[in-house]
Order: structure tokens, then sequence, then C-alpha cells
């Protein structure tokens, strides 16, 4: 099994910290809800949304994994990979290739993840070109869905919306 040092428990914790949407004080202590992958048809750049907790809110990680700097990249750490080697890990929402295949994901209506979280498009047509990104990094449930919309299910019964595509 790969490895990726330093890990997550040391990466995102004092990252977490310094975000405007984080809703408490101080270096949490976070625990993992689960993570879901989606696909880079070129192979090159990895992408998993993680969900953690710190005891009160869940919260969406989004991150992508680089062979290379990303220029205008919102940078969280660099790590070595146990098998891939040097490793920038950025905060998705600033990765064109992630905002790519969120897109995807609603255009296709496709699915993503197993176990306990699961992920689904509610597609959206015409999608908008250009389109925005509306990422929920603070999650709640939630039972209304509209076109254009991700939604997740975790713990192991709660679903919500992860994000919503809009016009602009």
């Amino acid at each position: 099994m790969a490895t990726l040092t330093p890990g997550f428990r040391e990466i995102l914790p004092p990252w977490l910290a310094r975000q405007p949407w984080y809703a408490g004080t101080g270096v949490p202590v976070l625990r993992p809800v689960g993570a879901f992958r989606l696909e880079d048809p070129a192979g090159e750049v990895g992408m998993e949304t993680h969900l953690i907790t710190d005891g009160s809110a869940v919260y969406q990680l989004p991150m992508t994994y680089r062979g290379a700097p990303l220029a205008d990249g919102a940078l969280i750490a660099t790590a070595g990979h146990s098998e891939l080697g040097q490793r920038w890990i950025y905060d998705a929402e600033s990765d064109p290739v992630w905002r790519a295949g969120l897109l995807r994901l609603v255009r296709d209506g496709g699915e993503a993840g197993t176990g306990e979280i699961r992920v689904r498009g509610v597609p959206l047509s015409p999608m908008p070109d250009p389109a925005t990104i509306e990422l929920i990094r603070v999650l709640a449930a939630g039972d209304a869905e509209v076109p254009g919309m991700v939604v997740g299910t975790w713990q192991p019964s709660v679903t919500g919306p992860l994000a919503v595509i809009r016009a602009g």
C-alpha cells in the first residue's frame, strides 16, 4: 500500500484551521468520514475528495495530486509518495482538471465513491458555458435535488448537496 509523507493527519488540521469557512477555533482534531475519487482521463492528476469531521461539523476537502507545480494553484502542501515521488497537493477548487471532472460528473449524471460515501451528479441540460461551481465546504443534510447538483450520501444515511453548477 502506498504511503504519503507527511500524511493527511499532519497536513490537513493546520490547513483547515486557516480557511475562512472553517467553523471551529484553533487547530482541529480531525476524523475521516470517507472519501471518493474522480478520474482524470489523461491519468496525470489524482483527484480525491475527503469528508472529515472535527466532531461538530462535516467538511468537504477536494484535493488534487500532481507530479509538478500548478501555476496559480492553491497549494495545500507537498509530500513524498512512496511510489510516485514528490507530489504537490492542491485545494482542488483551484485545479482545472478537477473542475472538468466535476462538470463531467454532472453532465453525464455519473456516480463516484463506494461504501461509506456515494456521490452522483444530477444532470443539467444544457450545461452552461462558462459554468461556475459552487462548492459546499461545510456539509448539511438536505433532500432537495436540482439539475446541476452533486449529491452525496455519508454517515451512512445522511444525504445532502456537495456542489451546484451555475451559469457564469
